[in-house]
């Protein structure tokens, strides 16, 4: 990788997580890697989210900064470009283990 890309990358990774808003105080569950069925989130307590879902043979990967809570759904992006993820059980403990749903797919805690 050439340095000019490795700078400019840098430089665009701190200008997005300048944008994001840190996870509340009361959303502190959401913190973590979270694994299902086709799906992954990693919430970072500075509001940093890495999001993959595999679904009908199409890869939909984004980093992107979370923007705000809206009850338990988040959304997250920059300027116009934002997505809010619905969801339908927030994080809770289920026999020792973490669990949410977003967009239907439940999900662990895997950290």
């Amino acid at each position: 990788m050439k340095p000019w890309t490795i700078i400019a990358a840098a430089v665009i990774s701190l200008a997005l997580a300048a944008c994001a808003e840190p996870v509340p105080t009361a959303k502190l569950a959401y913190v973590g890697k979270w694994e299902g069925a086709g799906m992954a989130f990693k919430i970072e307590a500075d509001g940093t989210v890495a999001y993959w879902h595999k679904k009908d043979k199409k890869t939909v990967h984004m980093e992107a900064p979370l923007r705000q809570f809206i009850g338990d759904n988040f959304e997250v992006g920059f300027g116009p470009m934002t997505t809010t993820f619905v969801v339908s059980q927030p994080p809770h403990e289920d026999a020792g283990q973490w669990k949410m749903v977003v967009d239907g797919v439940e999900l662990m805690k895997a950290d």
